[in-house]
């Protein structure tokens, strides 16, 4: 039975695009103008999936999509202009449930260009069993204690690509102020996005949530976030250890790339102080890195099937012998807590 995708956006042109793109490659296609009637359609039928507008009259996109998780879970894929005027939109929707996005070009003769990244990005969505979305809507809290004991920082790496942000904001969010840990993240995120990531993540955390700059000093109760566009390397100067952006010269897909952390932490820093954590994502960055971590004496930790999204990247990660643990999520959670007591 074909796929059937509802396509929400309240252009005219982009809607007759998006409906021969996807009938085109043998999806079934139906079309909403607005956010009231992409909601009485999907009430009405099954859809396997929505490509969702943000700016939209009478009700926008990221009113329409905490309906859609309200009332009929879906898989959602932002495609909007307004995603690369406003970062802090995206990171919204992806915080309410969306799972991945695509920037619209700023004229819509541009759109066709962006139809293959569209494509794949639809392909991967629609491997999300729906159970996965109806667990995401779910929000566990953390019980934060204040009171940690006096231990020698350590080092928390964390990789993450496609329902990554959510996972990576409960975690910065059940951080307490005086964690005694750094904490490295590499989330496959486009250049304009991670400043935004930070910010928004420094604003809803006890603990400092930073975009990663060169010499940036890793410290305990500080959260770094791999900037867009550069890998996430480590250096050591004196007895501190610092961040160093590093370009793409070994031609890494993802940049930044999980692998590019892990294989610098494994060089740079002291490995049995090192908690390396594989989360959600399509394909396999960053199973060679923690590999080698492994075998360097980091802990290590892959996310399980039961809750990862994507059960890809941790997946190789435990496949390929990297991983010593394979939790769900919210026992990683706890884990990464009680390696503050360690």
């Amino acid at each position: 039975m074909k796929k059937k995708i509802l396509v929400v956006d309240d252009s005219a042109v982009i809607r007759r695009y998006l409906v021969k793109l996807f009938e085109q490659n043998g999806y079934e296609v139906e079309t909403a103008k607005d956010g009231y009637e992409a909601l009485e359609k999907l009430q009405e039928g099954h859809f396997s999936l929505v490509t969702l507008d943000y700016e939209m009259p009478k009700k926008d996109g990221l009113e329409t999509l905490k309906e859609i998780m309200s009332c009929c879970p879906t898989r959602v894929l932002m495609i909007s202009s307004f995603t690369t005027e406003s970062a802090d939109v995206t990171l919204e929707a992806l915080s309410l449930g969306a799972l991945d996005y695509v920037p619209k070009p700023s004229s819509s003769i541009d759109i066709p260009k962006i139809s293959d990244e569209i494509l794949r990005k639809v392909r991967s969505i629609l491997l999300i069993p729906r159970s996965k979305l109806l667990k995401q809507t779910a929000s566990v809290s953390f019980v934060k204690d204040n009171d940690v004991t006096d231990v020698e920082m350590g080092f928390v790496l964390i990789g993450s690509s496609t329902g990554g942000p959510r996972l990576i904001e409960r975690i910065c969010k059940s951080l307490p102020k005086s964690y005694p840990h750094a904490v490295c993240v590499v989330q496959h995120m486009p250049p304009e996005f991670t400043a935004n990531f930070a910010r928004r993540l420094n604003s809803l955390s006890e603990v400092e949530v930073l975009e990663a700059q060169n010499d940036l000093k890793l410290q305990s109760g500080r959260v770094i976030i791999a900037k867009g566009g550069w890998h996430l390397h480590f250096r050591k100067k004196l007895k501190e250890y610092k961040v160093k952006l590093a370009p793409n010269t070994a031609n890494r897909f993802f940049v930044p790339s999980v692998d590019e952390m892990f294989f610098s932490a494994a060089e740079v820093l002291p490995a049995k102080k090192i908690l390396a954590i594989e989360l959600t994502g399509i394909g396999d960055d960053g199973a060679d890195g923690m590999v080698e971590l492994r075998k360097k004496g980091a802990y290590t930790i892959a996310e399980s099937e039961e809750s990862a999204i994507v059960y890809g990247m941790p997946k190789e990660a435990y496949e390929r012998g990297g991983a010593q643990k394979v939790l769900a999520f919210d026992k990683i959670v706890e884990e990464i807590l009680r390696y503050g007591k360690k």
